[in-house]
Protein backbone atom coordinates (compact mmCIF):
# COMPACT_ATOMS: atom_id res chain seq x y z
CA UNK A 1 0.00 0.00 0.00
CA UNK A 2 1.10 3.59 -0.43
CA UNK A 3 0.17 6.92 1.08
CA UNK A 4 -2.06 7.92 -1.84
CA UNK A 5 -4.28 4.92 -1.17
CA UNK A 6 -4.63 5.82 2.49
CA UNK A 7 -5.27 9.48 1.65
CA UNK A 8 -8.00 8.48 -0.80
CA UNK A 9 -9.79 6.34 1.79
CA UNK A 10 -9.57 9.07 4.45
CA UNK A 11 -10.97 11.58 1.96
CA UNK A 12 -13.93 9.27 1.25
CA UNK A 13 -14.52 8.98 5.00
CA UNK A 14 -14.33 12.75 5.49
CA UNK A 15 -16.39 13.83 2.48
CA UNK A 16 -18.91 11.02 2.11
CA UNK A 17 -18.60 10.15 -1.59
CA UNK A 18 -15.91 9.29 -4.10
CA UNK A 19 -16.68 12.39 -6.15
CA UNK A 20 -16.47 14.71 -3.13
CA UNK A 21 -13.23 13.02 -2.07
CA UNK A 22 -11.82 13.61 -5.55
CA UNK A 23 -12.65 17.31 -5.36
CA UNK A 24 -10.98 17.59 -1.96
CA UNK A 25 -7.86 15.87 -3.31
CA UNK A 26 -7.87 17.91 -6.53
CA UNK A 27 -8.04 14.83 -8.70
CA UNK A 28 -10.62 12.85 -10.64
CA UNK A 29 -13.04 10.31 -9.23
CA UNK A 30 -11.50 7.41 -11.14
CA UNK A 31 -8.18 7.98 -9.34
CA UNK A 32 -9.85 7.85 -5.93
CA UNK A 33 -11.75 4.69 -6.90
CA UNK A 34 -8.57 3.06 -8.15
CA UNK A 35 -6.59 3.87 -5.01
CA UNK A 36 -9.35 2.55 -2.73
CA UNK A 37 -9.77 -0.63 -4.82
CA UNK A 38 -6.03 -1.33 -4.70
CA UNK A 39 -5.99 -0.76 -0.95
CA UNK A 40 -8.91 -3.18 -0.53
CA UNK A 41 -7.04 -5.78 -2.55
CA UNK A 42 -3.93 -5.39 -0.41
CA UNK A 43 -5.73 -5.64 2.94
CA UNK A 44 -8.11 -8.34 1.70
CA UNK A 45 -11.33 -6.62 2.75
CA UNK A 46 -14.06 -4.36 1.40
CA UNK A 47 -13.49 -0.94 2.94
CA UNK A 48 -16.32 1.07 1.37
CA UNK A 49 -19.85 -0.21 0.77
CA UNK A 50 -20.41 0.91 -2.81
CA UNK A 51 -24.21 0.80 -2.44
CA UNK A 52 -24.40 3.20 0.51
CA UNK A 53 -21.05 4.95 0.22
CA UNK A 54 -20.42 4.25 3.91
CA UNK A 55 -17.26 2.75 5.36
CA UNK A 56 -17.46 -0.87 6.43
CA UNK A 57 -16.22 -1.93 9.86
CA UNK A 58 -12.91 -2.83 8.26
CA UNK A 59 -12.85 0.55 6.52
CA UNK A 60 -13.31 2.39 9.80
CA UNK A 61 -10.41 0.45 11.33
CA UNK A 62 -8.13 1.29 8.40
CA UNK A 63 -9.13 4.98 8.46
CA UNK A 64 -8.30 5.24 12.15
CA UNK A 65 -4.82 3.89 11.45
CA UNK A 66 -4.45 6.06 8.36
CA UNK A 67 -5.22 9.21 10.32
CA UNK A 68 -2.45 8.34 12.75
CA UNK A 69 -0.02 7.80 9.89
CA UNK A 70 -0.95 11.16 8.38
CA UNK A 71 -0.48 12.85 11.77
CA UNK A 72 2.96 11.26 12.14
CA UNK A 73 3.98 12.47 8.68
CA UNK A 74 2.87 15.99 9.56
CA UNK A 75 4.85 15.78 12.80
CA UNK A 76 7.90 14.52 10.90
CA UNK A 77 7.86 17.59 8.68
CA UNK A 78 7.49 19.92 11.66
CA UNK A 79 10.31 18.19 13.53
CA UNK A 80 12.66 18.53 10.57
CA UNK A 81 11.78 22.22 10.32
CA UNK A 82 12.49 22.60 14.04
CA UNK A 83 15.82 20.76 14.31
CA UNK A 84 17.64 23.99 15.09
CA UNK A 85 16.97 26.35 17.96
CA UNK A 86 13.77 27.69 16.39
CA UNK A 87 10.56 25.67 16.76
CA UNK A 88 8.22 26.00 13.79
CA UNK A 89 5.07 24.31 12.54
CA UNK A 90 1.47 23.58 13.44
CA UNK A 91 0.08 22.43 16.80
CA UNK A 92 -3.54 21.24 16.80
CA UNK A 93 -5.13 21.84 20.20
CA UNK A 94 -8.60 20.78 21.30
CA UNK A 95 -10.27 22.51 24.23
CA UNK A 96 -13.65 22.39 25.90
CA UNK A 97 -15.38 25.73 25.51
CA UNK A 98 -15.77 26.68 29.16
CA UNK A 99 -12.01 26.41 29.73
CA UNK A 100 -11.14 27.76 26.29
CA UNK A 101 -12.88 31.03 27.15
CA UNK A 102 -10.00 32.01 29.45
CA UNK A 103 -7.23 29.57 28.43
CA UNK A 104 -7.06 30.10 24.67
CA UNK A 105 -6.31 33.86 24.59
CA UNK A 106 -3.46 33.40 27.06
CA UNK A 107 -2.21 30.26 25.31
CA UNK A 108 -2.07 31.95 21.90
CA UNK A 109 -0.18 34.89 23.42
CA UNK A 110 2.28 32.61 25.21
CA UNK A 111 3.01 30.49 22.14
CA UNK A 112 3.44 33.55 19.94
CA UNK A 113 5.77 35.16 22.48
CA UNK A 114 8.01 32.11 22.99
CA UNK A 115 7.69 30.40 19.59
CA UNK A 116 6.52 32.89 16.97
CA UNK A 117 6.83 30.35 14.15
CA UNK A 118 4.43 27.90 15.80
CA UNK A 119 0.85 28.23 14.58
CA UNK A 120 -1.77 26.84 17.00
CA UNK A 121 -4.92 25.46 15.40
CA UNK A 122 -7.66 25.54 18.05
CA UNK A 123 -10.58 23.09 18.02
CA UNK A 124 -13.46 24.13 20.31
CA UNK A 125 -15.52 21.01 21.06
CA UNK A 126 -17.02 18.88 23.82
CA UNK A 127 -15.06 16.11 25.51
CA UNK A 128 -16.99 13.34 23.74
CA UNK A 129 -15.85 14.80 20.41
CA UNK A 130 -12.27 15.62 21.39
CA UNK A 131 -11.32 12.20 22.79
CA UNK A 132 -11.63 10.35 19.45
CA UNK A 133 -9.88 13.22 17.66
CA UNK A 134 -6.86 12.88 19.96
CA UNK A 135 -6.94 9.10 19.63
CA UNK A 136 -7.02 9.31 15.83
CA UNK A 137 -4.35 12.02 15.69
CA UNK A 138 -6.46 14.76 14.12
CA UNK A 139 -5.62 16.92 17.14
CA UNK A 140 -2.30 16.65 18.99
CA UNK A 141 -3.55 17.39 22.50
CA UNK A 142 -6.76 18.43 24.18
CA UNK A 143 -8.07 19.94 27.39
CA UNK A 144 -11.06 17.81 28.44
CA UNK A 145 -13.31 16.84 31.31
CA UNK A 146 -12.00 13.95 33.38
CA UNK A 147 -12.22 11.10 33.98
CA UNK A 148 -11.65 9.27 30.74
CA UNK A 149 -10.87 5.58 30.64
CA UNK A 150 -9.51 5.53 27.09
CA UNK A 151 -6.35 3.36 27.17
CA UNK A 152 -4.95 5.12 24.09
CA UNK A 153 -4.63 8.45 25.92
CA UNK A 154 -1.97 9.75 28.30
CA UNK A 155 -3.54 12.06 30.88
CA UNK A 156 -2.03 15.04 32.70
CA UNK A 157 -4.30 16.45 35.44
CA UNK A 158 -4.65 20.23 35.24
CA UNK A 159 -7.03 21.50 37.93
CA UNK A 160 -10.36 21.01 39.63
CA UNK A 161 -13.17 23.51 39.17
CA UNK A 162 -16.12 24.37 41.38
CA UNK A 163 -19.59 23.46 40.10
CA UNK A 164 -22.28 26.05 40.65
CA UNK A 165 -25.94 26.59 39.87
CA UNK A 166 -26.90 29.33 37.43
CA UNK A 167 -30.46 30.44 38.08
CA UNK A 168 -32.59 33.20 36.55
CA UNK A 169 -33.38 35.89 39.11
CA UNK A 170 -37.05 34.93 38.91
CA UNK A 171 -36.33 31.37 40.07
CA UNK A 172 -36.75 30.39 43.77
CA UNK A 173 -33.16 29.12 43.97
CA UNK A 174 -31.83 32.56 43.01
CA UNK A 175 -32.68 33.89 46.46
CA UNK A 176 -30.35 31.40 48.16
CA UNK A 177 -26.58 32.00 48.54
CA UNK A 178 -25.99 28.25 48.94
CA UNK A 179 -28.04 25.07 48.51
CA UNK A 180 -27.57 21.34 48.88
CA UNK A 181 -27.85 18.96 45.95
CA UNK A 182 -31.07 17.62 47.48
CA UNK A 183 -32.56 21.12 47.44
CA UNK A 184 -31.50 21.61 43.83
CA UNK A 185 -33.06 18.25 42.92
CA UNK A 186 -36.49 19.58 43.89
CA UNK A 187 -36.45 21.55 40.61
CA UNK A 188 -36.19 20.58 36.94
CA UNK A 189 -32.65 21.27 35.71
CA UNK A 190 -30.82 21.85 32.45
CA UNK A 191 -28.25 19.03 32.39
CA UNK A 192 -25.54 17.56 30.16
CA UNK A 193 -26.60 14.27 28.52
CA UNK A 194 -26.15 10.95 30.29
CA UNK A 195 -22.85 9.31 29.40
CA UNK A 196 -20.77 12.48 29.57
CA UNK A 197 -18.21 12.71 32.35
CA UNK A 198 -19.84 15.80 33.88
CA UNK A 199 -23.32 14.22 33.95
CA UNK A 200 -22.07 10.87 35.24
CA UNK A 201 -20.48 12.62 38.20
CA UNK A 202 -23.65 14.60 38.87
CA UNK A 203 -25.69 11.39 38.80
CA UNK A 204 -23.25 9.65 41.15
CA UNK A 205 -23.40 12.59 43.55
CA UNK A 206 -27.19 12.52 43.47
CA UNK A 207 -27.20 8.78 44.28
CA UNK A 208 -24.95 9.47 47.26
CA UNK A 209 -27.31 12.24 48.35
CA UNK A 210 -30.30 9.91 47.99
CA UNK A 211 -32.02 12.01 45.31
CA UNK A 212 -32.57 11.89 41.57
CA UNK A 213 -31.96 14.84 39.26
CA UNK A 214 -34.80 15.70 36.88
CA UNK A 215 -33.78 16.95 33.44
CA UNK A 216 -35.81 19.78 31.95
CA UNK A 217 -33.58 19.30 28.89
CA UNK A 218 -30.23 17.65 28.11
CA UNK A 219 -27.66 19.74 26.23
CA UNK A 220 -24.27 18.44 25.06
CA UNK A 221 -22.26 21.63 25.24
CA UNK A 222 -21.56 23.49 28.46
CA UNK A 223 -21.50 26.97 26.96
CA UNK A 224 -24.88 26.45 25.32
CA UNK A 225 -26.20 24.98 28.55
CA UNK A 226 -25.02 28.05 30.45
CA UNK A 227 -26.41 30.41 27.81
CA UNK A 228 -29.88 28.90 28.20
CA UNK A 229 -29.72 29.60 31.93
CA UNK A 230 -28.40 33.13 31.35
CA UNK A 231 -31.40 33.80 29.10
CA UNK A 232 -33.90 32.55 31.67
CA UNK A 233 -34.86 29.23 30.11
CA UNK A 234 -34.04 27.19 33.19
CA UNK A 235 -31.60 26.34 35.98
CA UNK A 236 -28.27 24.73 35.11
CA UNK A 237 -25.46 23.10 37.07
CA UNK A 238 -22.23 24.15 35.38
CA UNK A 239 -18.53 24.67 36.13
CA UNK A 240 -17.80 28.09 37.58
CA UNK A 241 -15.76 29.13 34.54
CA UNK A 242 -18.86 28.82 32.39
CA UNK A 243 -20.46 31.74 34.25
CA UNK A 244 -18.12 34.71 33.73
CA UNK A 245 -19.10 37.93 35.44
CA UNK A 246 -19.02 39.93 32.20
CA UNK A 247 -21.97 38.02 30.71
CA UNK A 248 -25.08 40.16 31.00
CA UNK A 249 -28.58 39.08 31.90
CA UNK A 250 -30.82 38.61 34.91
CA UNK A 251 -29.18 35.60 36.53
CA UNK A 252 -27.05 34.69 39.52
CA UNK A 253 -24.83 31.85 40.69
CA UNK A 254 -25.59 29.70 43.72
CA UNK A 255 -23.01 27.52 45.49
CA UNK A 256 -23.80 23.81 45.97
CA UNK A 257 -22.42 22.63 49.31
CA UNK A 258 -22.18 18.88 48.74
CA UNK A 259 -21.12 18.77 45.08
CA UNK A 260 -17.49 17.94 44.37
CA UNK A 261 -15.55 20.00 41.80
CA UNK A 262 -15.14 18.72 38.27
CA UNK A 263 -11.72 17.56 37.08
CA UNK A 264 -10.04 18.94 33.97
CA UNK A 265 -7.02 17.39 32.30
CA UNK A 266 -4.71 17.59 29.31
CA UNK A 267 -4.54 14.50 27.09
CA UNK A 268 -2.39 13.30 24.24
CA UNK A 269 -1.95 9.95 22.56
CA UNK A 270 -0.17 7.37 24.68
CA UNK A 271 3.00 5.83 23.25
CA UNK A 272 3.30 8.77 20.88
CA UNK A 273 6.02 11.40 20.61
CA UNK A 274 4.59 14.87 20.15
CA UNK A 275 6.09 17.00 17.41
CA UNK A 276 8.23 19.86 18.66
CA UNK A 277 5.52 22.49 17.95
CA UNK A 278 2.94 20.34 19.75
CA UNK A 279 5.28 19.75 22.71
CA UNK A 280 5.98 23.48 22.98
CA UNK A 281 2.24 24.13 23.02
CA UNK A 282 1.67 21.34 25.56
CA UNK A 283 4.21 23.00 27.86
CA UNK A 284 2.58 26.39 27.30
CA UNK A 285 -0.80 25.00 28.43
CA UNK A 286 0.78 23.88 31.72
CA UNK A 287 2.41 27.28 32.22
CA UNK A 288 -0.82 29.19 31.54
CA UNK A 289 -2.76 26.98 33.96
CA UNK A 290 -0.10 27.50 36.65
CA UNK A 291 -0.40 31.27 36.19
CA UNK A 292 -4.19 31.17 36.38
CA UNK A 293 -4.25 28.93 39.45
CA UNK A 294 -2.64 31.81 41.32
CA UNK A 295 -5.27 34.38 40.37
CA UNK A 296 -8.48 32.79 39.07
CA UNK A 297 -11.33 32.07 41.46
CA UNK A 298 -13.08 28.72 41.24
CA UNK A 299 -10.17 26.58 40.04
CA UNK A 300 -7.86 24.64 42.35
CA UNK A 301 -4.57 22.73 42.02
CA UNK A 302 -4.68 18.93 42.01
CA UNK A 303 -2.15 16.26 42.84
CA UNK A 304 0.18 15.62 39.93
CA UNK A 305 -0.87 18.79 38.11
CA UNK A 306 0.56 22.31 37.73
CA UNK A 307 0.91 24.29 40.94
CA UNK A 308 0.13 28.01 41.28
CA UNK A 309 2.92 30.15 39.87
CA UNK A 310 4.60 32.54 42.33
CA UNK A 311 2.98 35.99 42.20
Amino acid sequence: MDLRQLAALVAVADHGTFSAAARALHTVQSNVSTHVARLEKEVGAVLVDRASGQLTEEGRAVVERARRIQAELDALGDDMASMGAVVAGIARVGVIGTVGRWLVPRLVDAVHRDHPLVRPVIVDAVTSSLVPQVREGTVDLAVINLPTADPDLAIEPLFSEDRVIVAPLSHPLATRPRVTLAEAAEHDLLLPPAGTAFRDELDQASVEAGVQLRAQAEVDGMRLLASLAFQGFGVAIIPSGAAPSYVGGEWTTVAVDDLAPRSVGLVKRARHLLSRPAQATYDAVLDVVAEQLAVRAGIHPVEGGPQPAPR
